[in-house]
């Protein structure tokens, strides 16, 4: 298998953000959504009070304590030793979230090195062979190969070859 320079989202592709956001939205207000209610939807807009759920990206602590996805550090593992992987984060918008998101991926991925860590501003100027991301914004300027990640507010796009699982991702790159 040809080696492949391969970029990866954190956001709702590595880090389970939306599970986050539920969980943090919940804790505060006591309204509990699903990620069914998500379904279609804006991120941010599904909320009652989405200043609410926006004011969770700037909190300390949002970003350092989401969940991996399901079966995401073995596949990266894996992936991390046949293919150039680098971890790609618009990070810049959020002030808490550079320093949190390296401390995250220091935590659960101790395989991948801080040179594999991509934190920029817009991601339209990522050079790779893929681009594994779950919004058009960062995929529409991506000049390789696109692969939509699966995600309650994509869930209605067409335009991208769709990934749903980390498992589907080992099919593709192992």
């Amino acid at each position: 298998m040809e080696r492949k320079r391969i970029a990866v989202d954190m956001d709702n592709v590595m880090a389970d953000i939306g599970f986050q956001l539920l969980g943090w939205y919940r804790d505060r207000t006591g309204v509990s959504l699903t990620e069914q209610d998500m379904m279609g939807k804006d991120e941010i807009a599904v909320f009652p009070d989405p200043s609410i759920a926006r004011g969770f990206l700037y909190e300390p602590g949002f970003f350092l304590e989401a969940k991996v996805m399901e079966h995401c550090r073995e596949v990266m593992e894996k992936m991390n030793k046949v293919h150039d992987i680098f971890i790609v984060s618009a990070a810049m918008e959020f002030p808490n979230s550079l320093a949190e998101k390296y401390a995250w991926l220091e935590r659960h991925f101790p395989f991948l090195g801080w040179q594999q860590f991509v934190f920029c501003g817009s991601k339209s100027i990522i050079h790779a062979d893929y681009l594994i991301d779950d919004h058009l914004k960062n995929l529409d300027f991506f000049a390789g190969e696109k692969l939509l990640f699966t995600a309650p507010h994509n869930i209605h796009v067409t335009k991208y070859t769709r990934v749903n699982t980390w498992l589907e991702l080992a099919d593709i790159f192992l």
